[in-house]
């Protein structure tokens, strides 16, 4: 008999329900002409019930949040091999690559709804941090002190985000050098003033 440690076991039923849950929300979402799904269709399409969703995730907010991030962690990791503007270049080009397309856009559409929502604020705090924590290594990895997580947010995410928001999806042939750029000149400026 397994002692219960209070732990999620890798590749347990813990892991086997979230990502049952994730894969009928990306579903749902997939579908949904606005973005919006309710907690209910969830369990029913995932087969998980309806408490456990609630228990876990507490809000519909926080499980469309959740499970936006966990794809975005997992099919668009941002490197840290230590170049600060090439681990920035890739990982901009790819994220505004994924952006032009409609799916995806209709996840940050509903993720932004979702974040908006009283609770949501909360949620995004909780479930964006895997992402930070990349962001903070990839400047780790340089050995870039003057940024943080939260000036690639601000000088990445939020533009790439609002263009595509409003459909007008940047592109990544031009657009990807160009915001990378902002951030190394901005490391430049706090450098040269330190």
């Amino acid at each position: 008999m397994a002692q219960a440690t209070g732990t999620a076991r890798p590749g347990g039923r813990t892991a086997r329900t979230r990502a049952a849950v994730h894969e009928a929300t990306r579903q749902l979402l997939a579908e949904s002409a606005d973005g919006t799904i309710e907690i209910a269709a969830v369990a029913a399409r995932s087969g998980v019930h309806l408490a456990t969703i609630y228990r876990r995730w507490r809000t519909v907010e926080g499980l469309v949040i959740d499970t936006i991030m966990e794809e975005l962690t997992a099919n668009s990791p941002v490197p840290a091999t230590g170049d600060l503007r090439g681990d920035l270049l890739a990982w901009t080009t790819s994220m505004l690559t994924d952006l032009t397309q409609p799916r995806q856009r209709a996840f940050f559409r509903a993720m932004a709804r979702a974040s908006s929502a009283e609770q949501g604020l909360i949620d995004m705090a909780e479930f964006t941090a895997p992402r930070m924590r990349q962001f903070q290594a990839t400047l780790d990895a340089s050995g870039t002190t003057v940024l943080d997580s939260r000036d690639i947010a601000e000088l990445i995410l939020s533009p790439a985000y609002i263009r595509a928001l409003v459909a007008m999806p940047l592109n990544p042939a031009t657009d990807a050098e160009r915001l990378v750029d902002n951030v190394i000149a901005v490391r430049d400026h706090r450098a040269a003033r330190d």
